[in-house]
């Protein structure tokens, strides 16, 4: 086996310029006419939107992990947006749609130029850190679209910036860049930017929720608010699978459990 490695260029309506993916799309070594007779591609390919935490872009999860190998293992496709450090939000101000680049256009677009499947089942959405937040905030968000959610050591940080000033800065950034992503800093626990209200709102229309799978290391420096957002969700009856394990915020832990994830997601 073997994958192809992609660099996808493409005029995003939802942020307003030229974006760039990276996509790892696994083809067997045998002929074309052999593969089709082979019953793992009679039916369209599965695909992964693996969001990078921040300070990174779409080249982190081919530099860091071994998620070339794991798409030939799993015969699924992946791809890597770079997400800047948006936490995959939209920012009205600045006419920036990520959230709806992330979870409705690039999945839209990759569906058909790759031939994947429609399926939400068949789709699902990973991240780390600031890429864990907005898998779950997306994932949530468009449920049609995502059948399940892989976030590692989320930066599920709502509450640690909530009713902050302007002198507040916690050694990662300052007010204005959490003002700027999140907005207003004393009404985010209740804003559209805050994913607990994206998954009641989304229980209160109907919708059949993506089950979810959580991982933080034991010595992260955001265990507390994973074990927070876990309670969260076993409250409103989410299917969910929440592991904890020996590991800090690191690629160490993140390798370790990106393949059970993917495991249990397929």
């Amino acid at each position: 086996m073997a994958v192809s490695l992609i660099q996808i260029e493409y005029a995003s309506k939802a942020l307003k310029r030229t974006v760039q993916v990276k996509a790892i799309i696994p083809n067997d070594v045998m002929g074309f006419e052999e593969r089709k007779t082979q019953p793992v591609y009679k039916r369209p390919m599965k695909a992964l939107y693996l969001l990078h935490g921040y300070m990174g872009n779409c080249n982190e999860w081919l530099l860091y992990s071994n998620i070339a190998e794991l798409s030939i293992k799993y015969n699924i496709a992946v791809f890597m947006p770079s997400g800047e450090n948006s936490f995959y939000l939209n920012n009205e101000a600045m006419e920036a749609y990520y959230s709806d680049f992330i979870g409705e256009e690039l999945v839209a677009y990759t569906r058909v130029m790759f031939g994947l499947s429609m399926k939400n089942e068949d789709t699902i959405i990973a991240g780390l850190s600031m890429g864990g937040f907005g898998a779950i905030y997306n994932g949530f968000r468009f449920p049609n679209h995502f059948g399940k959610i892989i976030a590692l050591s989320s930066a599920l940080i709502i509450h640690d910036i909530k009713d902050k000033d302007e002198t507040f800065h916690n050694g990662v950034a300052s007010y204005s860049y959490y003002h700027h992503t999140f907005g207003d800093l004393e009404r985010v626990v209740k804003s559209d930017k805050n994913p607990e209200i994206i998954v009641e709102k989304s229980i209160m229309e109907g919708n059949v929720m993506p089950a979810l799978y959580m991982a933080c290391g034991t010595s992260d420096f955001l265990i507390e608010q994973n074990r927070s957002f876990h309670k969260f969700v076993q409250s409103h009856d989410i299917e969910h699978t929440y592991v904890e394990g020996e590991g800090v915020h690191d690629w160490r832990f993140w390798n370790q459990y990106l393949e059970p994830g993917l495991q249990w997601a397929l």
